[in-house]
């Protein structure tokens, strides 16, 4: 089908009366150009029915409307739209008449539009989007039609939408056999004798293979059609090496006159997967350890709103810190990031659901899981069909009831449900054996703290099951019970996720010899003793750090404090971030990203971050997922004098930090010092250089610098190395407060304005501060860390962005616009 973005042009409002007799347009509707996130737009509110968990912010019922003009030969045609992600509950009505529906928010779904058009006239199309009652989410959902919609058109004989899947039957570097499956629908009255073309080209646009088939399709009739078709020296695809191919797949009338009825284009790659306990995971029969982060679906300044150039933008960041997959939590992976996986080369980990028939919100996914789950999960298969990136299917994460026996029987018959639609990919659970434990917490808590008061590690007395998980995880995830929920559990599945399990992964391989593993969910400060496991143990086949970048929601999970509700669990206002991220949320990299790559052996530059010195000695409240208060900064004024720790993430085995020339002297360093070394030292402003060596050999050296008192406000564009430039609809900005030789501000988190001189659309304006006092749509906020963001439209016309500090420092860029970008 020919598909035609469809995201301009909508008229939007918030819906206060959903009994109205006459469906009108009212004077309040705006024009909006989708993908459009309305949550996002209204700042974070402490009253918030949601909380924390959607980083105080609330849904509505939101109202979306566009006219479609139906052309008289639209009736010799089949007309649908496409919507790719609409949060949640979402109606679309054709001329008042409903054409679809969908509750979940994070699957693709069609709306056929013939049965309702009025043709030769205007048709209204009104999408209604039924976000209002809240709890509905764990996380920052987002709300609206926040990603693309398509409209498409084809004949009465056609390609139904996805119908076109390419499977690698095998592969080598000689020839590779294809099975191309070309899924057909006869919507005439009268049998249809057809020619099926598909033509196969490399990513230079040669043609490669090339096959055409007849078929007679009947009245009504659909049907699924096989080629095989063989490739020669195939260029295999891998994260490391991620070469693209194109099919294009086009339908023919078998008559002289060989009339065009329908065709079809996409990309795909050829590429083999296979996995087992002893050899682990392997593409195209080379062995890969998965270096994995999870992320959530929003995209910082911007909420939910899905553009392709922030998905890529993403993407890319994260394969330069040393990533090569990602697990999408918790739901199904938008398109536009898939095939940023593909062309950048990411492998990934795709999720169904959060949660099955236990709810986890008021009013969450759980309240239709049981009439829907089919549905969406052949949704997501569709989707990811064609997707080399795509490795994983997961059925769900942290479901509790997954080891009840009516919980496994629904793990298996979602993982068949998959198998039956895909059987090149693996299934796994990402399971949580302390949500699984169900009925036998009291029991596991029970054994466990009378193991440990008998070996005189805890006060007999403690027997609470949160002061037992805060220190003592190892103990409980090993407990009887959490294993024989994890056999039923694990039963139905090809690959066992195992969410801050890590203490089970040499037991559970000698226990159960056949089950591979996979750290789908881990603790950002344990990825020194997972990666040794990973590295160890043919089947731990990779880590999934929680979280690879920040997110909005679940307020203030990774924020460190030192007072009570300032931050880690219980995060009060104005806390709407949930900060564990390697990346915060304007894709800046933080400490835990260079922790995690120096353990990974990917950089032999060391790393420099320093422990906030006005708490030193401080007890420092944090949560499982913080590694400390760290950040790379030496500028502590008033501090002079004061103790202060400084953290170095380092290769080699020896690492020595100077202060102003002066040595503090040489640590361990590497494995043996689990990759991170700490000097305590006295503050004073200057200069700090960490220099790590192996064998008594340097091998890499870093600084960290106190700014000057001069400063100046730098205001850059920043360099794009994702989509062809004539296709680029985002700019990033970057503005970073710095002194007269170009050193970093760090300490400075002042109020800033901006300004703008030209017509351009700003969609966010913000920094990475997990408690922003200002919302992303104000034109003012704060610096944090001497860093704040700017995301704009590809203006027309050249445009200049102004940014004023309070005092009067100032700095400006001109974005240039249309041609001259």
């Amino acid at each position: 089908m020919i598909e035609q973005k469809w995201n301009e042009d909508w008229k939007f409002w918030v819906d206060k009366d959903s009994f109205a007799l006459v469906w009108d347009i009212p004077e309040i509707a705006r024009d909006i150009t989708l993908p459009h996130d309305a949550m996002i737009e209204k700042p974070a509110n402490p009253d918030s029915l949601n909380g924390g968990n959607t980083g105080f912010r609330d849904g509505d019922v939101y109202t979306y409307v566009k006219m479609l003009h139906a052309p008289e030969e639209y009736k010799e045609k089949t007309i649908m739209l496409k919507f790719e992600g609409v949060y949640m509950n979402a109606f679309v009505y054709v001329n008042g008449q409903l054409a679809a529906k969908s509750p979940f928010g994070y699957t693709t779904f069609y709306a056929p539009l013939n049965d309702f058009l009025k043709y030769g006239e205007d048709n209204e199309i009104r999408v209604q989007v039924r976000a209002g009652a809240m709890t509905n989410s764990r996380w920052y959902s987002g709300a609206g039609i926040y990603r693309d919609v398509y409209l498409l058109e084809s004949g009465l004989t056609h390609i139904v939408p996805e119908g076109v899947q390419v499977k690698t039957e095998n592969a080598d570097e000689t020839y590779a056999t294809l099975k191309v499956a070309t899924e057909l629908e006869n919507k005439t009255a009268v049998t249809q004798d057809l020619v099926i073309e598909t033509v196969i080209k490399d990513n230079e646009e040669n043609v490669v293979a090339k096959e055409c088939t007849f078929a007679t399709i009947f009245a009504g009739e659909n049907r699924t059609l096989q080629q095989r078709i063989l490739v020669d020296n195939p260029k295999l695809w891998s994260a490391e090496n991620p070469k693209l191919y194109t099919f294009e797949t086009k339908v023919y009338e078998n008559t002289e006159a060989k009339e065009l009825l329908d065709e079809a284009v996409d990309t795909f790659g050829i590429r083999t997967l296979a996995v087992d306990a002893k050899r682990g995971f392997r593409v195209n029969d080379k062995s890969v350890n998965l270096r994995g982060g999870c992320i959530h679906h929003d995209s910082g300044l911007l909420g939910a709103a899905t553009y392709e150039d922030a998905q890529y933008r993403q993407i890319l960041k994260m394969k330069e810190a040393g990533f090569n997959a990602i697990r999408m939590s918790h739901h199904p992976m938008a398109p536009a990031m898939l095939r940023a996986c593909d062309e950048i080369g990411m492998y990934v980990m795709d999720e169904t659901f959060d949660m099955w028939n236990r709810l986890k919100s008021n009013y969450d996914y759980g309240l239709y899981f049981q009439e829907w789950w089919e549905k969406d999960v052949t949704a997501m298969v569709r989707k990811d069909y064609n997707h080399p990136s795509v490795i994983l299917y997961s059925v769900g994460n942290e479901i509790p009831e997954i080891g009840t026996d009516k919980g496994a029987q629904t793990c298996q018959e979602i993982s068949d449900k998959i198998r039956s639609l895909d059987d090149t990919r693996y299934t796994l659970a990402s399971i949580n054996g302390v949500f699984a434990a169900g009925d036998a917490v009291d029991q596991i808590v029970a054994d466990v703290a009378a193991n440990l008061s008998a070996e005189d590690k805890i006060d007999g007395n403690v027997n609470d099951f949160m002061s037992l998980m805060d220190a003592h995880m190892d103990e409980i995830v090993v407990h009887d019970a959490i294993s024989k929920r994890l056999e039923k559990a694990c039963a139905g599945i090809d690959v066992a996720g195992y969410n801050y399990m890590t203490a089970r992964y040499e037991k559970d391989g000698e226990t159960y010899p056949n089950r591979v593993i996979v750290g789908s969910e881990t603790y950002p400060p344990e990825i020194a003793r997972n990666w040794e496991l990973v590295e160890r143990l043919p089947h731990v086949i990779g880590d999934f750090t929680w979280t690879g970048w920040d997110y909005i929601g679940e307020a203030g999970v990774g924020i460190p404090a030192y007072k009570w509700g300032e931050g880690g669990f219980g995060a009060g206002f104005p806390a709407q971030l949930a900060y564990p991220g390697d990346f915060d949320i304007t894709g800046f990299r933080r400490p835990a990203s260079y922790y995690r790559e120096a353990v990974f052996g990917l950089s032999k530059k060391p790393y420099i971050a320093v422990q906030n010195p006005t708490h030193y000695g401080e007890f420092l409240i944090k949560t499982p997922w913080i590694i400390s208060d760290s950040t790379a900064n030496w500028n502590w004024n008033g501090m002079e004098g004061k103790p202060a720790i400084v953290e170095v993430y380092a290769q080699g085995d020896e690492v020595e930090l100077f202060l102003n020339e002066t040595s503090l002297g040489k640590k361990p360093a590497g494995k043996e010092a689990g990759f991170r070394t700490l000097f305590e030292t006295t503050y004073e402003p200057g200069t700090l250089v960490a220099v790590s060596y192996e064998n008594g050999q340097e091998i890499g050296r870093s600084e960290l610098a106190t700014a000057g008192a001069e400063r100046v406000l730098a205001v850059e564009q920043e360099a794009y190395a994702g989509l062809k430039h004539s296709e680029q609809e985002l700019v990033y900005v970057q503005v970073e407060m710095r002194d007269q030789n170009g050193v970093l501000a760090a300490d400075d988190n002042q109020k800033i304005t901006l300004s703008v001189d030209g017509e351009v659309e700003v969609l966010g304006f913000g920094s990475g501060n997990p408690k922003p006092n200002y919302n992303f749509n104000e034109g003012v906020t704060e610096l944090f860390g001497g860093r704040a963001q700017i995301i704009i439209k590809k203006p027309e016309e050249d445009v200049t962005l102004t940014v004023t500090t309070g005092d009067g420092v100032c700095g400006s860029i001109r974005v240039p616009g249309g041609a001259n970008f």
